[in-house]
């Protein structure tokens, strides 16, 4: 069974300076896309590698307790750095703990994610064998389809889908024109709260990795622009080699950030179900082209529905940009939102109708960056730090590439598993004065 996160550079001085947080407007958006992966070494304008000597030695603040910050730290204390992870709230308190966690190997491929996306997913299954992900995060390959769902004008009235193989059949509603976007060679899903906590569970017992809970105000720079430590609300000092800033959509409200690139938020809906037969249900992800009985101008709308082997399913939908909170505790779904994926879901199948216990009403904010891809890097002008952020609605699956290929850009000055040059902060150019 399964088991239940400076708008000016500093001239170079003798002591730390630190750069302060700033509140910015954040927004972003899904977009599929259908050869091979290259990997590459990519400096990416990394500092030089540490020699041996102090290899074992450095010290890296990680900030961010999603699942872009536990990869990062999981990677870097596997490689025996000791690692500090600051997390301002709890660790998977926002999406990293409540998207859909679907994985694909090549839904990315034809664009800027698909090296990032085909690695991702190859560790994904690795992370899956060495953690027994089955059992402690729900990871387990999928069949993926696509459907087109209309409502019925008049209730009573929903076609039966027996002559359809594809359908599976708790699928009872209006369902039509099934096509197969996934095999269980290209698929997958991982509860994504889960999975994060496993890993950061293992680096903590394994790997000796600290967690602190903490707001990260400043970042420390002393003598050639170098990182130094960063500070917490409250004033404690947390001395550093190097700094990860992995912000999610919180990344706008971090003026170091911020001075540089603009990220904003996509607040998605989702809810979490529990059929009263859950044996029936099947392991089919559905991405729907959903037609209302009334409104929207004809236009469809696209909710997902992921089935878990925890019994449960998990639908989202109903995105849109807004502004982001402060604090992560506070976002909660908008209730119109919520009833229309509820009448998804009853029209959908019968099994996710009343008798369906409702486990989970919920909202979280997506990172996007204004090209719509991540920024994945050492920052230009600060030396030893580093970005992870703007992974839009694939950062479950990015996460574990991106987390390695930092510990690796970190320690070693460049990174093997894949290129990052294509997501370094340095094609924003350097900060404004």
């Amino acid at each position: 069974m399964v088991t239940q996160m400076a708008s000016t550079l500093l001239a170079p001085s003798s002591a730390p300076t630190y750069l302060p947080c700033l509140r910015l407007t954040l927004i972003g958006s899904r977009k599929l896309s259908k050869t091979a992966t290259f990997i590459n070494c990519s400096a990416a304008q990394a500092s030089p590698p540490m020699d041996g000597q102090r290899h074992s030695k450095k010290h890296v603040a990680v900030c961010g307790g999603g699942i872009i910050g536990v990869c990062t730290a999981y990677f870097l204390a596997k490689k025996g750095t000791a690692v500090t992870l600051i997390e301002k709230s709890s660790v998977a308190c926002a999406a990293s703990g409540k998207a859909g966690g679907f994985l694909a190997l090549d839904w990315c491929d034809g664009g800027p994610l698909s090296s990032l996306a085909r690695a991702s997913f190859n560790l994904h299954r690795s992370l899956a064998e060495e953690l027994n992900g089955p059992d402690n995060y729900g990871y387990r390959a999928l069949t993926t389809l696509s459907l087109t769902v209309t409502e019925s004008q008049q209730s009573g009235s929903k076609p039966s889908n027996k002559a359809n193989s594809l359908i599976p059949s708790w699928v009872d509603g209006p369902a039509r024109s099934p096509t197969a976007i996934g095999s269980t060679q290209t698929t997958a899903q991982v509860h994504p709260r889960l999975f994060t906590k496993t890993l950061l569970n293992k680096a903590v017992n394994d790997y000796g990795l600290e967690v602190v809970i903490g707001k990260v105000e400043r970042v420390g720079v002393g003598e050639g622009g170098r990182v130094e430590s960063v500070m917490i609300e409250g004033g404690r000092v947390i001395e550093s080699d190097a700094v990860v800033l992995a912000l999610g959509p919180w990344s706008g409200k971090f003026e170091l950030l911020a001075s540089m690139f603009r990220v904003s938020g996509l607040k998605a809906h989702s809810i979490v179900l529990e059929p009263k037969e859950a044996d029936a249900i099947t392991p089919h992800a559905l991405f729907l082209s959903y037609y209302p009985a009334q409104g929207e101008g004809g236009k469809p709308m696209d909710p997902e529905v992921y089935p878990r082997p925890t019994g449960e399913v998990y639908l989202c939908g109903m995105s849109s940009e807004q502004e982001v909170p402060d604090d992560p505790e506070t976002v909660s779904g908008d209730p119109a939102s919520i009833q229309v994926l509820k009448r998804v879901a009853r029209t959908v199948s019968s099994h996710l109708g009343e008798e369906a216990q409702v486990k989970a009403e919920q909202a979280c904010f997506l990172p996007c960056t204004d090209d719509g891809v991540p920024v994945i890097g050492e920052l230009p002008g600060i030396k030893g730090c580093y970005v992870g952020t703007g992974h839009n609605c694939w950062g479950i699956l990015n996460g574990p590439a991106t987390g390695a290929a930092l510990a690796e850009l970190v320690m070693d000055g460049c990174a093997s598993i894949v290129d990052l040059s294509r997501f370094s902060p340095a094609r924003f150019g350097r900060p404004s004065a």
